[in-house]
């Protein structure tokens, strides 16, 4: 029996860049996923001013990771809020094996089944490009890019007519130390769900609706 894509959870995994956002957001339009971004949930908080944003804004704006106590705090609070027939991706979460242990025990005391964790895979080289030229829309959180998708008008943005910006951490200097902080605390995750039986590592340059297809096609030969 095919298992319906609503119902599913997943984990988004993939190095900054690799497209997990855009990813998450296909799945939210085609599958009716509940999309759970701790990127977009501590910049929210920053916007806040509230005390877990300016906690976390020093480490965001140097490309380090915010502490695991923090963010394990507010997963927990966001995925109590959810039913066990509500499907959900996490991305941005886990990032880091004590943080994936949290969540197991997390999901566990929910009554939350983890279908997949999918691993977006994408060279460096493609990662700084697609990162470098990145703009956004501080006002209403719209995204750009200065090769790829370009607004109507150059720096504004389509949606709400503010001002495009690059983000501190898409800066050179920034995603370098973002990528090396992945490639030490992140990517150990690889092994660590490889070890449970439900990753699946997928090109992430193939397209972003052949990759929902290539997740789709997994899980249910998995579930069948």
């Amino acid at each position: 029996m095919s298992l319906d894509c609503r119902r599913i959870h997943l984990i988004l995994l993939g190095a900054p860049g690799a497209g997990k956002g855009t990813q998450a957001a296909y799945l939210r339009e085609q599958w009716g996923l509940t999309h759970i971004s701790t990127g977009d949930i501590l910049r929210a908080e920053v916007r806040q001013g509230s005390a877990l944003g300016q906690e976390a804004q020093g480490y965001m704006e140097r490309g380090e990771l915010v502490p695991d106590d923090v963010i394990i705090r507010m997963m927990e609070e966001r995925l109590k809020l959810l039913g066990v027939d509500t499907g959900y991706v996490l991305d941005g979460f886990p990032r880091t094996e004590a943080q994936a242990e949290a969540l197991t025990q997390m999901l566990a005391r929910i009554n939350h089944q983890l279908d997949a964790v999918v691993n977006i895979a994408v060279q460096d080289a493609e990662l700084i490009r697609r990162l470098t030229g990145r703009r956004v829309c501080p006002s209403c959180n719209a995204v750009y890019h200065v090769d790829t998708m370009k607004p109507k008008v150059d720096g504004i943005c389509d949606v709400c007519g503010g001002a495009l910006i690059q983000r501190k951490d898409d800066q050179i200097d920034a995603i370098t130390n973002r990528l090396e902080v992945y490639k030490a605390q992140t990517q150990p995750l690889i092994e660590y769900y490889q070890k449970r039986g439900n990753l699946l590592t997928i090109d992430g340059t193939i397209g972003v609706p052949q990759v929902a297809e290539s997740v789709r096609v997994a899980i249910n030969g998995a579930s069948a």
